[in-house]
């Protein structure tokens, strides 16, 4: 059974990385929201030198944002060197520690994944982990942990003012701030038809779902505001360190479209941050002749439409 497992993964990750290096321009288009036109990836790394941090939203089982995340890392990287930071929903704040000791190479992949909850599909990030690896690079681990995010959803968030010191250092400052306005609406959406939310299954938000019908409904917004507050209160430290950074942020795309909430929880963390947004959405039957630039122009300062042809990474 083990061995069957295995081949498995094995076959998926086969899979990806052969897809992965036959995806060209052809399988994607980038547009700029406020020109209405189409531009490279190589465009986008160049525009952030009059910016701090460029969120990049995907739908978690797209093989085509994960190609694309790789190559705007590798194009920030060859713009900012060192300056460069990953920054990442799909770890926990609380695994850091191990993190950076297998970046550092002092432990082995195999006690890296032990020590740490990585998605059932880290395959598709650990390109950008392993080349973070080669050059050094700093990457975050930006999420809540997972036992904080429950707690949140059971009892709400002023629950978490009754916990330790040192588990208050996993979160960020108390009491955080939860969505309100077009978020809140958005979210309430979701929660009562997350079909319709236009984001994977595997995304956190929509993880909640699922577990609705066990928490208390008020305090479902309290959970899904502190991992926003979370990656938020991550992405803000980073500058503490290092003014200079230049940020690339890996999340669902729930949380950051329309400048909404991972978005606006930095503002309120740090103000004078320049942030650009990524919206990276499947481009359905209109890819690629018949797509209207001007319709999900409200999604971020770049909208990707990416193939609907090439395999997803996972089924939902």
């Amino acid at each position: 059974m083990k061995n069957t497992l295995l081949l498995a993964t094995a076959t998926l990750f086969f899979s990806f990385a052969s897809t992965k290096d036959t995806l060209t321009e052809n399988n994607y288009k980038i547009y700029s929201s406020k020109t209405s036109k189409e531009v490279t990836l190589n465009d986008i790394a160049l525009q952030m030198k009059n910016y701090d941090v460029v969120f990049f939203g995907e739908e978690h089982n797209d093989s085509v944002a994960h190609f694309l995340q790789n190559e705007l890392f590798k194009a920030l990287y060859a713009s900012y060197g060192d300056k460069t930071t990953l920054s990442m929903e799909m770890f926990e704040i609380d695994c850091q520690v191990v993190l950076d000791e297998y970046l550092q190479g002092y432990i082995r992949e195999k006690n890296f994944f032990k020590e740490v909850c990585v998605w059932s599909n880290y395959r598709n990030y650990k390109p950008m982990i392993e080349f973070a690896k080669e050059k050094k690079l700093s990457v975050v681990a930006g999420n809540a942990p997972a036992r904080y995010v429950n707690m949140a959803a059971r009892k709400g968030r002023n629950s978490l003012s009754e916990l330790t010191a040192t588990a208050k250092t996993f979160l960020p400052p108390l009491p955080y701030d939860t969505a309100s306005g077009a978020y809140y609406e958005k979210f309430t959406n979701l929660m009562s038809d997350g079909r319709n939310a236009g984001i994977s299954s595997k995304d956190t938000s929509k993880k909640a779902v699922a577990a609705m019908n066990s928490m208390m409904p008020k305090y479902m917004v309290h959970s899904q505001s502190l991992w926003d507050a979370t990656m938020a209160y991550s992405i803000s430290k980073v500058f503490t360190k290092n003014s200079g950074a230049k940020v690339l942020q890996l999340n669902g795309r729930f949380h950051s479209d329309e400048g909404l909430g991972t978005v606006t929880q930095l503002k309120k963390y740090n103000p004078k941050l320049r942030i650009l947004v990524i919206s990276c959405i499947d481009g359905g039957k209109k890819f690629p002749k018949d797509i209207d630039v001007n319709e999900n122009k409200k999604l971020g300062d770049f909208v990707i439409y990416t193939d609907p042809s090439v395999p997803r990474t996972y089924k939902e």
